[in-house]
């Protein structure tokens, strides 16, 4: 029998007791029954082990094919709408400026509005997503993220785009955390990383796209259709996720950690303000240092809340599993290397290779058809090398693109750069087992806190090294150089990285 309609483990009857991430060990619980996990099909009995999965040898029921593969789609549907949204609307913005009368200012925030509301609150989507069904916060997502779409196209100011992708990113912040979570609930291994991996090809499709299809709007259509775009996609979206996303939580939580809350919606929304907004206004203005030492102090205020709470959003024990904070802390060490580089890779390839516009935005088409392909071919390599080395060497091969990248020089063209880029998109696919990893590290009633924390890492990484980046790039006597040591830095950067996976995700 294949493993998605494979039976559910047998029962067992052993005293027990809950740990202390609230997990039950193997066996019985305090009412002599096997734990489950409920779901709009029942109860799936399950025999978990330290980290709350399945052992080796022992499946768990999975929903019938058919179903299976709806929520494959909505995975990857889901995962499409919500990173398009973040590169699709860069190509529209003079135009939009022009038609609204928008300063540059409130352009920046068109963009980065998103960013701020998306990282700023996928913390507390995580844990509402734990608290009242995962099912419940993602349809909530995507209903809010629907609806400001709708909104965004229809805006006829400024203000109003802006506030309108404000929204968009609650939205969002809600159905990352909570898609997550359902791609590894009640999923053994191999189910949850063919989740993972819809997840980032899906991603990687809306990267490339995301440039190409808002040109096209814009100069054929209109660029309110950059946002309208979403509305026919998110009634898909909302419509198979109704069907086919099985209901779970956790049922041992009381209430949601509202301080707890409130604490990490703070540090997150002034740190990612500091962050975007430190390179325009000058990283020492009053408004930057305010916001950072407000996003600092709150951390520390957040941890002691989380340590003290009786029910705390982010129980800091998960960090305890090793595979949990290793995989964390390699996302943390790639995002700083790749985004923080890509952030000045259009500027280096137009003004040092002499790309024009068009040609530097084809350059990253090849990098993510290369995820696409990839990917899927990932599951049965990390079957024969683990997930540790599977997803080291991935991040082996992405430094080694970056250094290729780091000696192009004046006059080199696409026969200099499409092996670097080509070596980057196979290593990128390759990491597709982190998310996995990070995932299947914690007990199931933790799931969306997990996507969460794993999604923030990815988030505010980026961020930080863009900042990174930034600063190396404006203290070097030349753009080139700069670039190019910062690339050198951020290849260092992946690299330990990959030191990190080797260890801590065996």
């Amino acid at each position: 029998m294949s493993d998605l309609a494979a039976g559910p483990a047998d029962p067992v009857s052993v005293p027990a007791k809950p740990n202390r991430v609230g997990q039950v060990p193997a066996g019985r619980t305090h009412t002599g029954q096997v734990p489950t996990e409920q779901t709009h099909a029942g109860q799936v009995p399950v025999e978990p082990n330290g980290a709350g999965q399945v052992p080796a040898g022992r499946t768990r029921a999975g929903p019938p094919p058919v179903r299976r593969a709806l929520l494959l789609l909505v995975v990857g549907l889901a995962g499409f709408v919500t990173t398009l949204d973040n590169t699709v609307v860069t190509v529209a913005l003079p135009t939009i400026q022009t038609e609204l009368g928008a300063s540059l200012a409130t352009l920046e925030w068109v963009v980065t509005g998103y960013v701020l509301t998306f990282a700023g609150l996928m913390l507390a989507g995580g844990r509402l997503a734990d608290v009242y069904g995962r099912r419940k916060v993602l349809l909530a997502g995507l209903v809010v993220f629907t609806l400001a779409s709708l909104a965004a196209g229809l805006a006829g100011s400024a203000g109003a785009l802006v506030a309108a992708r404000l929204v968009q990113g609650c939205g969002a912040a809600l159905i990352l955390p909570a898609m997550l979570a359902v791609v590894s609930v009640g999923n053994d291994d191999r189910r949850r990383s063919v989740g993972v991996a819809v997840w980032m090809a899906s991603g990687a499709g809306a990267l490339a796209l995301g440039p190409v299809v808002g040109g096209y709007l814009t100069q054929h259509a209109h660029w309110s259709w950059v946002f309208l775009l979403n509305v026919p996609l998110g009634a898909a979206v909302i419509a198979l996720a109704a069907v086919a996303v099985p209901e779970s939580r956790d049922d041992t939580a009381a209430r949601v950690d509202v301080p707890g809350v409130a604490a990490s919606v703070v540090v997150l929304s002034a740190g990612t303000f500091g962050l975007t907004f430190g390179a325009e206004l000058g990283w020492t203005s009053p408004v930057i240092l305010a916001a950072l030492a407000v996003s600092a102090v709150t951390a520390v205020v957040f941890v002691a809340v989380e340590r003290l709470g009786r029910d705390p959003m982010v129980d800091l024990e998960l960090f305890r599993a090793r595979a949990f904070t290793g995989g964390v802390v390699a996302q943390v060490l790639w995002g700083l290397g790749v985004n923080g580089v890509f952030f000045f890779t259009a500027l280096f390839l137009q003004g040092v290779l002499g790309f024009s516009p068009t040609a530097s935005g084809l350059a990253f088409v090849p990098l993510a058809l290369l995820v696409v392909v990839v990917t899927p071919l990932v599951p049965a390599l990390e079957g024969r090398l683990g997930a540790s080395r599977t997803v080291a060497l991935g991040l082996v091969l992405v430094a080694a693109g970056m250094v290729a990248v780091a000696f192009l020089r004046p006059g080199d063209g696409w026969a200099e750069l499409l092996p670097a880029v080509c070596v980057i998109g196979i290593g990128s696919a390759l990491t597709m087992p982190l998310g996995s990893a990070v995932l299947g590290a914690v007990p199931e009633t933790r799931a969306g806190v997990a996507g969460g924390v794993f999604s923030v890492a990815r988030e505010v990484s980026g961020l930080f090294g863009i900042a990174l980046i930034g600063v190396i790039v404006s203290g070097s006597a030349t753009f080139t150089a700069g670039y190019s040591t910062g690339l050198l830095t951020a290849a260092a950067l992946v690299a330990a990285g990959a030191a990190v996976s080797l260890v801590s995700l065996r």
